[in-house]
């Protein structure tokens, strides 16, 4: 199982991103010449038109050839013949992809588990919410004086208080009641804890809400995390490649499918987020290169760029190698 989700999310991620590139190619005029779902040789493929579509038998990466992307052509319809705003849509639309698809699986999280409501589900036996008289069905409706509107509100107002009790004010059958709670320190939750779980409630409207609040959170952490590497805070070796993902996909396994779709927006995020990186070969890096030539004109030709990528390539896949070196280091070796 672990073998055909980790298949699935790359397959996934990886065709999501180049349908990215191929559809706004197509919508601007430029001709596609391949359209390719793998790597290494193709096991299918169908010419529609100008377009060949292929799968290919390594389930890793894809492409979406287009005509002029790394060389110089004559053909009208060729990406390098194109506007520059045009080229700059073609180039940006994969990474868009993947960020839309980050938010659509947080979206169907935040539906399938719930949004937390300030309602009481369940009140832990013994635990200071009971001492205090809070049951099952009551609505927190202020701590402290401060009023409550959500459940990160009350984790906040309780759990990182310097007080030792909190004076809970909850509805209760149409009535207000203020309650007094003992607030007890939880060493692994980090926080005070008094006992207490919410209510969940399904909304389209919030989980929507949810899901674009989580992308927008999951996006600030991952660019924290490129800062702290360029600084070297973090090391180069505690990146992870195909086989730690591989790794962490059997760990989101155990959980249950819901944290294999949270990997899976964690990847797609991710990959959004790296592609737009102003480097050759990847996405931004053509960026790149598409602001200098608006400014150098054809001084930067077609042909040199395309070598530069190709160097960028060498030197991606030469990453690739050392991150799967440690990942092998790291998760298959202390197995045996």
């Amino acid at each position: 199982m672990t073998i055909i989700y980790a298949l699935i999310i790359f397959c996934l991620l990886i065709f999501v991103h180049e349908l990215g590139h191929f559809i706004v190619a197509k919508a601007c005029g430029v001709k596609v010449n391949e359209f390719a779902i793998g790597m290494g040789p193709a096991i299918f493929s169908k010419q529609k038109g100008e377009t060949k579509y292929s799968i290919r038998i390594f389930p890793i990466g894809g492409y979406c050839a287009m005509e002029g992307e790394d060389e110089d052509s004559e053909e009208p319809r060729a990406l390098n013949n194109q506007p520059a705003w045009q080229r700059a849509c073609i180039l940006a639309a994969g990474s868009v992809m993947n960020f839309i698809t980050c938010v659509v699986l947080l979206i169907i999280i935040a539906f399938w588990m719930g949004t937390a409501t300030t309602t009481i589900d369940q009140v832990t036996e013994g635990s200071p919410a009971e001492r205090a008289g809070i049951v099952s069905g009551d609505t927190i409706v202020s701590i402290d004086g401060q009023e409550i509107s959500e459940w990160d509100d009350l984790i906040q107002s309780i759990g990182y208080s310097k007080e030792k009790t909190a004076e809970i004010t909850v509805e209760r059958d149409g009535r207000q009641e203020t309650l007094t709670a003992e607030l007890e320190y939880d060493k692994e939750a980090g926080r005070n804890m008094i006992g207490i779980t919410p209510t969940m409630e399904h909304s389209v409207g919030k989980s929507i809400t949810g899901g674009i609040k989580n992308t927008g959170s999951m996006t600030v952490m991952m660019y924290q995390v490129l800062k702290q590497l360029f600084t070297g805070e973090v090391s180069v070796k505690e990146l992870s490649g195909p086989v730690g993902i591989v790794y962490a996909t059997s760990e989101a396994a155990k959980s249950g499918i819901m944290y294999v779709i949270y990997l899976a927006a964690l990847l797609s995020l991710n990959l959004a987020i790296i592609n737009m990186l102003p480097f050759p070969a990847l996405d931004g890096g053509r960026l790149l290169f598409l602001v200098i030539r608006i400014f150098t004109g054809k001084r930067v030709s077609d042909e040199t760029e395309g070598k530069i990528h190709f160097i960028g390539i060498c030197l991606l896949f030469a990453l690739m190698i050392y991150v799967t070196f440690n990942d092998v280091i790291r998760f298959i070796i202390p197995i045996f």
